[in-house]
């Protein structure tokens, strides 16, 4: 090829990206053919990844946690990592390390498992709270900060984190300064009878993670959550979440009220979410919400589990009912 005029070569012309409705309904289906029974779950996490959050699931051993971080791996082509935490793991252990070559007499570095595009970070409250402290950078600015070198990590960079709401003994509980990392957290739960039978009779689980086919790239899915990022928010909606993260500070139901942070990343959540079906809704922002809350930690245990009025906002719902909000606001009014 040739060069273009400041004598770089010139890149080949990339293909033009589908649209986020696109993909997003492409990875749905691939990993749908793994996960069972779970479509909740599965359009939450791929909300997650399109808005470019992190995902904390919480639930007993053998739901699937690890058989979702590994299929959407497969889904957008990319590189899977995996830490398997335990009290005696190093920061280094999961950033990387600098060894010493004595032939060259160079420090090499040496990536760890973060440097993957869907990096899966098992039993996390396991880990030390100086281990856990080394994902606040990872997950908050896409580096890793080895021995004063700093490294970008691959896009897209996506961390799901697990835990054990079972068995406490001998684990460190997430900080909140790690908690509001989370866009959400997510409980799979167990497969109802015909979701089971699938994956008993080899149509879906484990046994089938070969047959996921990449629905896009890492490059296409950069692109797309950048074209996400951008979509158009109407005014009543942004006020529709300011008024929900308000009662958040002031309801004495909840535990603390949450930081910019989180607010930021609840509406990041709903535009992923409204990437599949082309309209963000106020059911669609209160269902981003009360998922994002609760993975910051801001919402208690009865409060996330009873009917509640979110302080002076004037917002009644339950968990089971954010489908009935209406009307649908389009993503795309000027």
């Amino acid at each position: 090829g040739g060069r273009s005029a400041a004598g770089r070569p010139d890149r080949p012309a990339s293909r033009v990206m589908r649209a986020p409705t696109d993909v997003a309904a492409g990875l749905r289906a691939a990993v749908a053919t793994t996960v069972r029974g779970k479509p909740e779950a599965v359009d939450l996490a791929v909300a997650t990844l399109l808005a470019g959050g992190h995902l904390l699931v919480e639930d007993l051993p053998g739901t699937g946690k690890t058989l979702l971080a590994r299929s959407l791996a497969a889904a957008i082509g990319g590189r899977f990592g995996r830490v398997q935490c335990t009290p005696d793991l190093l920061p280094t252990d999961i950033t990387g390390t600098s060894v010493h070559q004595p032939s060259t007499g160079e420090w090499q570095f040496r990536p760890g498992p973060l440097f993957a595009n869907v990096v899966l970070v098992d039993e996390v409250n396991r880990a030390s709270p100086r281990t856990q402290a080394a994902l606040l950078q990872p997950m908050e600015e896409h580096h890793v900060t080895v021995d004063g070198t700093t490294w970008s990590l691959p896009e897209p960079f996506l961390v799901i984190a697990t835990q054990n709401p079972f068995g406490q003994v001998g684990t460190f509980p997430l900080p909140e300064s790690q908690l509001d990392r989370f866009a959400l957290v997510l409980s799979l739960g167990l497969p109802d009878r015909g979701a089971e039978r699938e994956i008993l009779t080899g149509h879906g689980g484990v046994g089938v993670l070969d047959h996921v086919q990449a629905v896009t790239s890492p490059e296409e899915l950069v692109e797309v959550q950048r074209a996400v990022a951008g979509l158009y928010v109407a005014d009543p909606i942004v006020e529709y979440l300011l008024d929900l993260v308000a009662a958040t500070r002031a309801d004495p139901r909840l535990s603390h009220g949450v930081s910019p942070r989180v607010s930021t990343g609840l509406i990041g959540l709903a535009r992923g979410r409204a990437a599949g079906f082309a309209v963000l809704a106020a059911a669609l922002v209160l269902a981003a919400a009360l998922r994002g809350l609760a993975g910051a930690g801001a919402l208690t245990g009865s409060a996330w589990a009873c009917s509640m009025t979110l302080g002076e906002s004037g917002v009644s719902t339950t968990s089971s009912s954010v489908s009935s909000f209406s009307p649908f606001l389009k993503l795309f009014m000027p």
